[in-house]
């Protein structure tokens, strides 16, 4: 199969934060660091028709508790993920890490990684340490990445709570966080003033497609009678969602039944989802037989190249 696909929600593990974590005893919400190559992405990608990895650091990110050393962290993955761009710019793109809640080192890491580094966007935790990106605080952030029109990839941590015991955060903690930090971001008005912000939700959005019509509704009815249910469904709706771990026969209906078009993303999840966890809903979206025309493509490369331009062809 020809490679095509953009993956928008493919991982990279810098050695530096790899290293920090283990010294710190600290994993990814109870699930392992997995290794990384760019070798062993490259071979993947190729098994799986993708193109394009746009790679990010995942959970949890690179503020790990004080504000000087995830200043650090961050230059440090991210210029390690410019180098691994720079040398293959037509397999690779890079979405930067920044030291949330460190409003002012966030800030400017992003200005740094955006203008400096040719970073592709940006990603955010769903929560930093607790606050979620509707957070007032947070300002100052989203008003710089609405001035550069950039690309936000929300990614999702650990929430503020114990896990579930013998469950690790990813399997289902993970879509839980994602789902509450959509939310708080269009109810705290994120949405609605930053409008040249592109953002992508990871897995499908959590369950956010398919609570869409209880999120407008009960907002509408008990937490703001002056908000149109209207108003809170066109926020939702701006939002882009990738397919990493969602692409499933009762996931997928919902998911494009609530987003708009060309706003579903391809995604792998890659190396934290193993290559036959990718596989396994691959199938599913590869045989999914209620498409209409054009959507399929749109989900494998058009919708990403709308976002990316320089990744077109």
């Amino acid at each position: 199969m020809t490679p095509a696909r953009i993956d928008v929600h493919q991982h990279i593990v810098p050695p530096v934060w790899a290293e920090t974590l283990a010294a710190r005893g600290l994993d990814s919400g109870g699930w392992a660091i997995p290794e990384w190559s760019s070798r062993g992405a490259l071979a993947m990608m190729d098994r799986h028709a993708i193109a394009t990895g746009v790679l990010s650091v995942t959970a949890p990110g690179v503020h790990l508790g004080d504000d000087a050393s995830a200043r650090a962290l961050a230059r440090a993955v991210n210029e390690y993920g410019a180098e691994v761009v720079k040398d293959r710019p037509d397999r690779f793109g890079h979405f930067a890490s920044v030291p949330l809640p460190d409003v002012d080192g966030a800030v400017a890491e992003a200005v740094h990684a955006l203008d400096t580094l040719g970073a592709d966007g940006v990603v955010l935790m769903s929560n930093a340490r607790g606050r979620y990106l509707g957070d007032p605080a947070f300002t100052p952030l989203w008003e710089e990445l609405d001035r550069r029109a950039a690309n936000v990839f929300v990614h999702p941590a650990q929430p503020p709570m114990d896990l579930l015991p013998g469950t690790p955060a990813p399997l289902a903690d993970y879509v839980f966080d994602t789902t509450r930090t959509a939310l708080d971001m269009v109810l705290k008005g994120v949405m609605t003033r930053y409008r040249r912000v592109r953002v992508i939700l990871s897995h499908g959005g959590g369950f956010l497609p398919y609570a869409a019509y209880r999120f407008s509704g009960l907002t509408s009815t008990v937490v703001d009678r002056e908000r149109p249910a209207e108003d809170v469904l066109r926020d939702l709706k701006r939002f882009h969602f990738d397919t990493a771990l969602s692409a499933s026969p009762s996931a997928l209906p919902a998911l494009l039944a609530f987003a708009e078009p060309g706003h579903v993303l391809y995604g792998s999840d890659w190396p934290f989802a193993p290559e036959e966890a990718g596989g396994y809903y691959d199938h599913f979206l590869e045989t999914y037989p209620d498409f209409t025309p054009g959507q399929a493509a749109a989900i494998d490369r058009a919708g990403a190249e709308a976002l990316f331009p320089r990744l077109a062809r």
